[in-house]
């Protein structure tokens, strides 16, 4: 990480030059970043922090600027260990921002932009008073414009993740820098050709309005008139990506302060897209950077200008729909050898098939094709019946997206776009909704059948949820509602495996919290999965009702199962959630099942988890409200135990506990609302509103404050105790 040359001539460079991969400054860099990653913090950071402090104080720069970067090549893989000892690293790396080498400079920009990114939120709300200012002074340094644009990167990284109330104390200072930094720039790219540092600096400042939205008005006027001139004027090809970061600038603007302040320079930057617009399809080389910044910017003036936006649709959707159109390269190759001929060329990506061949992609193109996914997605969503004309073209690309193996975020598109398509082609008809939904429908089920990523799995749920939700009862065929039957006991099975196999590496002898790390991450994508089967169960148990009972009935046993104290905390708590929605939707038909889910309801109500203490008690209140007469004797069973946690000293512990004891006191006002005998009204009540406020469950709180207004309507407030009720009417004056 030492082997640096030094070039005078390096800081001065008007553009960053591609680094060698196979450098050793590289190489080092990388292998401190997946040495971090691999073992952790507990054997890695002892010694790097033993060898930092002499490298940051040696007299050789390289060995400083070694120090800097490695401290922020380890932040990733070394998080946990690193966090508790942040503040002692933030004081070794702040004052080397005034380093008298600029590539020492150059490095400790580069810490701080990395710790932003692998520390969000704490770095910036900690150790803002250090980080800021130390950034703004480096921006000073127009001797040396690689250490200049750097700052301004690292600005990026910090206020990314940047709380808007600690920015805001900043916003002056880090706006008129800004500004004066740009316009100075913008006349050396005008006097000179040189653009690095304006083309950072006007990333940054897209970035500061982003974050700051609608309080970025204020600031309008220094930036757009500058911005809108570049677009214009600054056209030679060696220029483009900066045009490029200049159009991502505006829209990015225009989308932060809103239509009102930005509809009089609007008409003038839509007339600068279509002139780009045309020239793209005239002129444009197909990798000429400005083509992701125009879609990209397509979509954020479509968000502005809303339903406006539709009469341009026919110049960008022709573009759009050839780029998200775009099929890569595929090729199969059976040994290592062929596949290294391909990597020669570089470019190509290749995943294992089934049978163990090698799937080939080359990867020219995928970046764009993602981008004009993504804006197909965004005039789909906000264009609604206005996109209409466009529904079945891009159906016919996107749908099959969701098997495209060699880019995720292509996959999560192509889940996302599959409600609004079905709810704009209802302009069309019913039957063109049917003809779309039964393509949409066999896909999408065939797909998460297949589907191996959890978060993208997760996607396709959210999709399936809202299509189920938009056709309502009947909107599979049986065959469907069989398959969609089968992919969750297939999921939920596999779970079981894998719950089992993390209890089986708890007992062996090399297990330890380093492990325990990596099986909790395991058990996340697990509960992932059974969250979305459980939202899935609520969309049919919505819309279905009773009728969705038969396909139920296959399912009972898994999730009956799933109660067992033996499984992790989140098994209970979704499948109680699916129990309440039985019990919610279908009211009486709910006590057909109660040999599976009443007991381990009534006894989840005391459980350690709270998100389980959630669920059951929420089941006790629809039980009330849905099937009082069916579960009388259950619900005058739950009431001591709804009495023991909620009067629990932790019952109002933390955000989780407090949900859980809100949804309990709810409860016990739906037992006593809707349950027509045998509630002890004289003892229960006085302690009922003893427990009162309710202030954190929206939802709840209509039920409890609705039962109140009952009692104050019929007066039986009045048998109670005067001093709690007087102290409750002082809460809801004042609150």
């Amino acid at each position: 990480m030492i082997d640096l040359e030094d070039d005078p001539q390096w800081s001065l460079k008007d553009e960053m030059e591609e680094e060698d991969p196979k450098s050793n400054v590289v190489v080092g860099e990388g292998l401190i970043d997946r040495l971090s990653i691999a073992i952790g913090g507990r054997v890695l950071l002892q010694p790097i922090m033993a060898t930092a402090p002499s490298l940051l104080q040696s007299a050789d720069w390289r060995l400083r600027h070694s120090g800097l970067m490695m401290l922020g090549a380890m932040a990733e893989g070394c998080y946990d260990q690193m966090f508790t000892i942040l503040d002692q690293i933030v004081l070794l790396v702040v004052p080397y921002c005034q380093d008298p080498h600029c590539r020492v400079r150059f490095a400790a920009c580069n810490a701080l932009g990395q710790f932003s990114i692998d520390f969000p939120l704490h770095f910036q709300k900690k150790y803002h008073t250090k980080v800021v200012p130390s950034l703004l002074m480096v921006l000073n340094d127009i001797e040396n414009p690689q250490v200049q644009s750097h700052a301004a990167a690292a600005l990026v990284n910090f206020i990314e993740q940047c709380p808007k109330a600690v920015l805001a104390k900043y916003i002056d200072d880090i706006v008129f820098k800004l500004e004066d930094i740009f316009s100075m720039k913008l006349k050396e790219l005008l006097e000179k050709g040189t653009k690095q540092v304006l083309g950072q600096v006007i990333t940054t400042t897209a970035t500061v309005a982003e974050a700051m939205g609608d309080q970025f008005a204020q600031y309008y006027n220094r930036f757009m008139p500058s911005l809108k001139y570049i677009v214009a004027n600054v056209t030679k090809k060696e220029y483009r990506l900066l045009r490029g970061k200049t159009i991502e600038c505006i829209s990015l603007i225009g989308l932060a302060v809103g239509a009102e302040k930005f509809m009089h320079d609007a008409a003038d930057v839509m007339k600068l897209l279509l002139k780009l617009q045309t020239e793209q399809d005239i002129h444009m080389e197909v990798d000429d950077p400005q083509i992701s910044y125009m879609m990209s910017a397509w979509g954020r003036m479509c968000k502005i200008l809303g339903q406006s936006f539709v009469e341009y649709l026919p110049v960008v959707m022709e573009p759009l729909l050839k780029i998200a159109s775009h099929q890569p390269e595929f090729t199969f190759v059976d040994s290592v050898d062929a596949e290294e001929a391909y990597n020669k060329d570089g470019g190509w990506e290749f995943i294992t098939l089934a049978d163990h061949q090698r799937l080939g992609v080359r990867t020219f193109g995928l970046d764009d094709k993602f981008t004009a996914c993504q804006m197909l997605v965004v005039y789909a969503r906000d264009l609604k019946g206005g996109f209409v004309d466009y529904v079945e073209p891009v159906a016919k690309i996107m749908i099959p997206l969701l098997r495209f193996l060699f880019h995720d975020m292509i996959r999560i598109v192509a889940a996302e776009i599959l409600p609004y398509l079905l709810e704009d082609i209802q302009g069309k008809g019913i039957q063109a909704v049917q003809e779309m939904w039964s393509t949409i429908s066999e896909k999408l089920l065939e797909a998460m059948n297949l589907e191996f990523d959890s978060d993208i799995w997760a996607v396709m749920a959210d999709s399936l949820c809202s299509c189920i939700e938009m056709l309502g009862a009947n909107c599979f065929t049986i065959g469907q509602y069989n398959t969609l039957v089968t992919i969750f006991k297939v999921r939920l099975q596999t779970s079981f495996l894998r719950v089992k196999d993390r209890m089986e590496k708890r007992k062996e002898e090399d297990y330890d919290e380093e492990l325990e790390e990596d099986l909790n991450e395991e058990d996340k994508i697990d509960e992932q999965y059974l969250k979305k089967i459980a939202d899935i169960m609520h969309a049919l148990f919505k819309t279905h009702k009773t009728h969705i009972l038969p396909f139920f009935n296959e399912l009972v046993p898994v999730f009956s199962s799933m109660l067992d104290d033996s499984k992790p905390s989140f098994f209970r708590q979704w499948s109680l959630c699916t129990f309440d929605d039985l019990i919610e939707c279908c009211g009486q038909h709910a006590a057909t099942y109660q040999q599976y889910f009443l007991q381990p309801m009534l006894k989840c109500i005391c459980d350690k988890a709270p998100q389980v203490r959630q669920a059951a008690v929420f089941g006790i209140g629809v039980m009330a409200q849905y099937a009082s007469e069916q579960f009388a004797h259950a619900c005058l069973e739950a009431i001591p135990l709804l009495t023991v946690v909620i009067s629990d000293p932790n019952s109002r512990s933390n955000f989780l506990s407090i949900h859980a004891t809100e949804n309990a006191i709810s409860a016990v006002a739906k037992i006593c609302k809707y349950l027509k005998n045998g509630v002890p009204y004289e003892t229960v009540l006085p302690t009922w509103l003893s427990w009162l406020p309710v202030v954190e469950d929206k939802d709840e709180a209509v039920h409890v404050y609705g039962y109140l207004c009952d009692l104050i309507e019929r007066f039986d407030i009045l048998k109670y105790s005067l001093l709690i009720i007087l102290r409750l009417l002082k809460w809801l004056a004042f609150n």
